[in-house]
């Protein structure tokens, strides 16, 4: 997302603290659920700080990850979309320690109305949020587990990379339990790649924040 439409969407939820009902800021810890899937769809979510996961529950109680939704990022806008009152699709869950400001979804529907370009700014943070869905399902769909793990990443690197002199930081700290829950993997087994990936040189680890050092060479790992 662009620092303009950052602001843009923050000011939306701003704006309405002077409203009959004003926006709640919460904190969750992580692993905290936000919200169930079957939830009613009340209210929207603004990510001030932190990190959130969404993730699909299946009838086999398999739990996949679709989405790491990064600071300034919208969530919980399903109904705004098809314009009907609808039930929370996603579990939601704080994948760091976070903190969200979220507002009726009757009154951020009518902010979108009274500013027609705030919706094409939600859109196109919508899109980007559906690139990472298809990627993080492609990430899955690797059967070897240093795949995924090399995949998810990469998509670290573009959605919460910082650029330094030794490559790209990530700038989340992860633990190897919250990475192996990501990717669908065991903490033993998460610890085991990172230490072969340090070992290559590929990736260090400073205070739990990974920096890549070689993004495009860790690419060619698993193509």
């Amino acid at each position: 997302m662009i620092v303009t439409q950052d602001k843009a969407l923050a000011n939306v939820f701003r704006q309405m603290a002077t409203g009959a009902f004003p926006p709640v800021v919460e904190t969750f810890e992580r692993n905290k659920t936000i919200f169930f899937p079957g939830d009613p769809a009340e209210r929207v979510y603004f990510l001030l700080k932190g990190a959130v996961k969404l993730s699909r529950v299946y009838e086999a109680g398999e739990e996949i990850t679709v989405a790491l939704l990064r600071e300034n990022s919208v969530f919980g806008v399903l109904s705004l979309l098809t314009g009907n009152k609808s039930d929370r699709f996603y579990h939601a869950v704080a994948f760091t320690p976070a903190e969200l400001l979220s507002a009726p979804i009757e009154q951020v529907e009518q902010a979108l109305k009274e500013n027609p370009e705030l919706s094409m700014l939600m859109l196109r943070g919508l899109s980007s949020r559906i690139l990472q869905t298809e990627m993080m399902i492609e990430t899955l769909a690797h059967r070897d587990m240093g795949s995924r793990l090399i995949s998810f990443l990469l998509i670290l690197c573009r959605d919460f990379g910082i650029p330094c002199a030794d490559g790209i930081t990530i700038d989340l700290k992860l633990s190897h339990q919250a990475i192996a829950e990501a990717i669908g993997s065991t903490r033993v087994t998460v610890t085991r790649l990172l230490g072969d990936l340090r070992e290559k040189k590929m990736i260090s680890i400073h205070k739990k924040k990974i920096t890549v050092h070689k993004p495009v060479t860790l690419s060619r790992q698993f193509t």
